[in-house]
């Protein structure tokens, strides 16, 4: 009985993942709604205390353990492979989205247009929220798009808004507050580099911590406040994917040069769900942030909401529209989307179709035909 039970494993009933899996994002997205549904009609549930609290009401914990876990996969032979693409995301979703808003912010000041302060930009625009990319990417992706977490891992939270306010001068953030924001991803790179044994152990921790700090970010979203007070983070929302997700599509598209799966760049345009907590964040580092805070968490728990929803339907949109809606690594296709080359493909096809294969002798290195389709599944929703 116990040895057919790998085999059957793809078989297995899954009302519940298995319906989040079918959809782009969903294993983060569904959490997040249904999470906020709860905070907003049954928010006494979820004052109960003790363990009830503490799993369904405090995602923070699960997102810094997740950061944590993320910087354990940086390490020279996880990063080499990924490096330009981890950096063309950084570019598109982070760097360039940042660097207008300072400017806009220089021209109108920390109010900002049509009601959105700066802040409210900055959080919402430079950072990216990780679940989304890695549901999105473990099913359409290939190994180096999944590697490319690290992004996520390094602009989510408040640190790229800490940097861009302190160093454009728009605000003064003491030095405590970023390195209380960046240690736990320090820590994980720190270890990840000295024990290889725990950063395998670790690897999966994404995948399963995504779903329930999902809900845990959720219950801090108020929908009552949304459909009374969140029209400006509905038009805050719906910009997050065209804009900073278009600068990634072009960042895939001319500097990767991914030809028809480009698209997978629209899946970077979201929000971050810590970013809820960056404006009362920012506040405690400069009070003059104070009088923007109560309006821009909800712009910003708006955004989070839609952009998680946007960007992995406009990503979906773009790869179907170029007959690339599928996993690259069973279709034998390279990054760009085109078949692999005779003789090539067997080799690449066998290692998860990945441009960039890993050194010889790595130890983190597995056969993936060795693989069930349950593991296979866990192992392309985790940072490589």
């Amino acid at each position: 009985m116990n040895d057919a039970a790998p085999t059957n494993l793809a078989a297995l009933r899954s009302p519940l993942y298995g319906t989040m899996d079918k959809i782009p994002g969903g294993t983060m997205v569904i959490p997040l709604v249904l999470g906020a549904v709860v905070g907003t009609t049954a928010p006494g549930f979820l004052e109960l205390g003790s363990f009830t609290t503490a799993l369904f009401a405090t995602p923070m914990p699960m997102m810094a353990l997740v950061i944590f876990a993320a910087g354990m996969q940086i390490t020279p032979r996880s990063i080499g492979p990924v490096a330009g693409t981890t950096g063309a995301i950084l570019l598109g979703k982070t760097l360039v989205p940042g660097l207008l808003i300072v400017t806009l912010g220089f021209a109108v000041g920390l109010d900002g247009i049509l009601g959105i302060s700066i802040l409210a930009m900055l959080a919402t625009f430079d950072n990216s929220n990780g679940g989304i990319w890695l549901a999105f990417t473990g099913k359409y992706g290939t190994k180096t798009d999944r590697g490319a977490y690290v992004a996520s891992a390094v602009n989510d939270g408040p640190f790229f808004t800490m940097l861009f306010i302190g160093a454009a001068g728009l605000g003064a953030i003491p030095l405590d507050a970023f390195a209380a924001a960046i240690i736990p991803l320090i820590l994980g790179i720190l270890v990840g580099n000295i024990d290889h044994r725990w950063t395998e152990i670790m690897r999966p921790v994404p995948t399963i911590v995504i779903p329930f700090f999902a809900f845990g970010l959720g219950t801090g979203i108020d929908l009552s406040a949304i459909l009374t007070g969140g029209l400006t983070g509905i038009v805050l929302g719906l910009v997050v994917t065209p804009f900073t997700g278009g600068c990634t599509y072009l960042a895939y598209r001319f500097l990767l040069r991914r030809g028809k799966r480009a698209g997978i760049g629209f899946a970077a345009g979201t929000t971050a769900g810590n970013s809820i907590v960056t404006p009362a964040i920012i506040a405690s580092a400069d009070p003059r942030f104070e009088q923007y805070v109560g309006v821009t968490t909800v712009q910003v728990a708006t955004a989070v909401l839609i952009s998680a929803i946007t960007a992995p339907l406009i990503a979906a949109w773009f790869l179907r529209r170029n007959g690339t809606l599928s996993d690259p690594d069973e279709d034998g296709l390279d990054e760009r989307g085109e078949p692999l080359a005779v003789g090539v493909g067997a080799s690449s096809a066998s290692s998860g179709g990945d441009a960039a294969p890993r050194p010889a002798g790595d130890p983190d290195e597995r056969p993936t035909g060795a693989a069930g389709p349950h593991d296979s599944d866990s192992s392309r929703s985790s940072p490589r």
